[in-house]
């Protein structure tokens, strides 16, 4: 068991009162970062110590057990994961179990974000000890209310004994009784081989619900009376609002209620970290119906005019930024001239060990190979929208976004109202990929309402939705090895940037297990906004790292697998340097258990594998892909992927989200691609921005994870890396031919 603390000198964050009706509620608030009165208002005073956690559950008089799940949901399966954590501790029976999606309360519920796979881990110790704290509590008032000791109460699904005088009682008897009881200091937490729920799989609570179509999206929110808006953009980055032609001509159409243009922050504003918004100035349409705004959408005549390069601050939470925006109208082609010219010049070094520059001057052999991929859409199955509704100072918000507390302030500064006044709730998301971190949407919904005197749902259309920006980056990197005249490794070098930011990680792997390593970047200005994208610059990275240490082995004679082995080997018996990210000898695990389940180098010759594997959001994940060629086409056969993610919580639902991260890696490696031209996206809808199709979709996905009694670490993202280089991989041998440019298919191109 783990002994744990609850509070330090008195001060607890936690805290008990009876709820309506009967029952126990036991609160539960982060209070990092809130202000002197926001803590005074709930009436906890900082604690010297806290874990992230800002869940809450009830218990009614009936035994039933209500648990808040603090996180948004877009498909990670938090609301049925984060109970389960809760659940386990407090030992209750989970059929017993209702979840439901805590309301957004920065004071009690603290940074509610779901993003950085960190959801499981951020609260793997709080929300259990959550659990454990109302467990104590019941037992104590058991023990109280039979005037026994307090350790001869034990429970069991709910059920509180005391075995020595045959006494029974469920929970929800005492749950009355136990609001008196003070809140332990410290609690014990179960043993990982205690575990009954954590560990066992648990159906999607909301599977029911998604299945038959019932209203829990931002898309499905409606509200008597809400008038419908959309916006219309610049066609293209490097361009800005100037006047409409035909306004008087567009508010007259059928159900149209207002035509107006406005700008979605303040001039001088300085922006957070997640304020990114690639048109600030915007024209909204608003009206009675979806349609009437459509087609008044299509009517609009709006001339846009050049935009000025500027200089903006974004205080994020690395500190404050400086972000230089270039004038103009860039292209994908220039894209790729400007990337090459400064890949030739020598870039900021982040890391040098040992001697790089004398291992390639005295090499019998280097390797050198240039590896690129464009930006991404992230493509949500549900567009961008929020509801809207300002009444003087006070604001409600309602829609799918990923992290309310990052655009709570912007709302009050741009809407000049107290922060309090704000009330946001959160829906239920169709996909979010790192996208619906950017709630810019979420301003404009507001400053609508506002204008318009109504609320309002703000509704982008798919192609308002692909075309708006924040993209993922588009990246080049140039990976050089240098080999003695018995083929054995000297030294590696790597130079990666992009458009435009940097996807270099210097401190990871192969970085620790060569004792000549020079790792440096770069990155070009650009006015095309940009994002986090599931698994930022990992999802670039690994796809290059993998490919080249395949093209590295096969250079020095060497199996692949054994190859990386050999090197995470010397990383973890003689490691060079200090600053390695990454555990050598879990990295190797996921390796051995990949190679032992796809019985790797028994394939047979119509089959060919590629193999990859990469650590990030502190999980370590390798995949052995499987393919065929059928009509000049790579077909996906089977995928074995490997996971150490530690503790796994939900089983059905972890396998679930690898077998999605591979099926969207796939996908993205094959056809991903957004290009520009004249600033202009050059895709607009499913139509012709490539997405992986059902019929496309692997035959089988084989998920392990390594079993350990390790903390939780990421699950969402890391799967969703190591696909990009198993495909790469498996098409060398499959054509003979290596992939140095994604996407690595086009709609036209046969493979031999």
């Amino acid at each position: 068991m783990t002994l744990i603390k609850t509070s330090y000198n008195r001060r607890s964050f936690l805290k008990s009162s009876a709820a309506a009706g009967g029952g126990l509620m036991l609160g539960f608030s982060w209070l990092a970062g809130c202000t002197p009165s926001a803590t005074e208002e709930v009436g906890l005073e900082m604690p010297d110590e806290w874990f992230d956690i800002n869940s809450f559950l009830k218990i009614g008089n009936n035994g039933v057990v209500t648990i808040y799940t603090p996180n948004p949901e877009f498909g990670q399966n938090v609301k049925t994961s984060m109970p389960m954590l809760v659940a386990e501790e407090l030992d209750v029976d989970w059929k017993n179990v209702l979840s439901e999606m805590a309301p957004y309360n920065a004071a009690q519920f603290g940074f509610q974000f779901t993003g950085g796979s960190r959801g499981i881990m951020s609260r793997w110790k709080g929300l259990r000890m959550a659990g454990a704290s109302a467990r104590h509590m019941l037992r104590t008032a058991a023990a109280q209310t039979w005037e026994v000791p307090l350790e001869e109460i034990t429970t069991e699904a709910g059920i509180l004994y005391h075995k020595a005088s045959d006494r029974s009682a469920g929970y929800g008897e005492m749950a009355s009784a136990a609001t008196s009881i003070p809140v332990p200091e410290e609690v014990e937490l179960k043993a990982v081989k205690d575990f009954t729920i954590i560990g066992h799989s648990k159906k999607n609570v909301d599977g029911v619900k998604i299945v038959t179509g019932q209203p829990m999206f931002g898309l499905d929110y409606h509200k008597e009376g809400m008038l419908m808006a959309m916006i219309e953009h610049p066609p293209a980055f490097g361009m800005r609002f100037k006047s409409i032609r035909n306004l008087e001509a567009v508010k007259s159409m059928p159900g149209i209620r207002d035509v107006f243009s406005f700008k979605s922050y303040k001039d001088g504003y300085e922006k957070g970290g997640f304020d990114t918004n690639a048109f600030p100035e915007l024209v909204a349409i608003v009206g009675n119906s979806t349609w009437e705004v459509m087609n008044a959408k299509k009517a609009l005549q709006v001339d846009w005019q050049s935009a000025e390069a500027f200089v903006e601050t974004i205080n994020g939470f690395r500190g404050k930024s400086t972000r230089n925006v270039p004038a103009g109208l860039e292209d994908t082609a220039s894209h790729q001239t400007q990337m090459e010219a400064l890949a030739a010049k020598p870039g900021k070094i982040t890391r040098k060990d040992g001697e790089p520059e004398k291992a390639f001057a005295e090499a019998a052999r280097v390797i050198e190979r240039t590896y690129s991929a464009p930006f991404l859409a992230h493509n949500c199955m549900e567009p961008m929208n929020s509801f809207a509704h300002v009444e003087g100072d006070k604001v409600w918000i309602a829609g799918p976004l990923q992290a309310p507390g990052l655009i709570e302030p912007t709302i009050a500064a741009r809407l000049d109202v107290p922060i309090e006044n704000i009330e946001i709730e959160m829906t239920r998301m169709g996909g979010g990929f790192g996208r619906r971190a950017y709630s810019h949407y979420m301003v404009e919904a507001a400053l609508i309402s506002q204008q318009v005197g109504s609320p309002v749902k703000l509704m982008y259309t798919r192609e308002d939705d692909m075309t708006n920006g924040i993209y993922r980056p588009a990246y080049q990197a140039t990976y050089r090895a240098a080999l003695d005249e018995n083929n054995q490794l000297l030294a590696i070098h790597i130079k990666a940037g992009g458009i435009p930011e940097s996807p270099l990680f210097a401190n990871r792997f192969p970085a620790g297990a060569i004792d000549n390593y020079l790792a440096e970047e770069w990155s070009i200005d650009s006015n095309i906004t940009i994002g986090a994208f599931r698994a930022p610059r990992s999802n670039f990275m690994a796809g290059a790292e993998q490919s080249f240490l395949d093209e590295v082995a096969e250079a020095m004679g060497q199996d692949p697998i054994q190859f990386r082995l050999d090197l995470l080997k010397r990383a973890i018996e003689n490691p060079v340097g200090e600053k390695n990210d990454y555990d050598a000898a879990r990295y190797a695990g996921v390796l051995e258990l990949v190679k032992e389940k796809s019985d790797w180098g028994n394939n047979d010759d119509q089959i060919h594998r590629g193999v990859s594997a990469y650590f990030c959001h502190n999980t370590y994940a390798a995949h052995v892909l499987d393919l065929k060629i059928k009509e000049g086409k790579p077909v996906v056969e089977n995928v074995v992927c490997a996971i150490d993610c530690g503790i796994v919580v939900n089983p059905d639902a972890a396998v679930n989200m690898a077998e999605g991260g591979i099926t969207d890696g796939i996908g993205n490696a094959f056809y991903g691609e957004m290009t520009f031209k004249d600033g202009v996206p050059e895709k607009s809808n499913f139509h012709d921005y490539r997405m992986i199709r059902m019929s496309e979709a692997p035959k089988a996905i084989e998920v392990h994870f390594v079993q350990n009694e390790i903390d939780p670490t990421g699950l969402g993202e890391p799967p969703f890396p190591p696909v990009f280089g198993a495909i790469a991989n498996a098409m060398y041998k499959a054509t003979g031919q290596r992939q140095y440019k994604q996407p690595f298919l086009g709609e036209d191109r046969i493979l031999g």
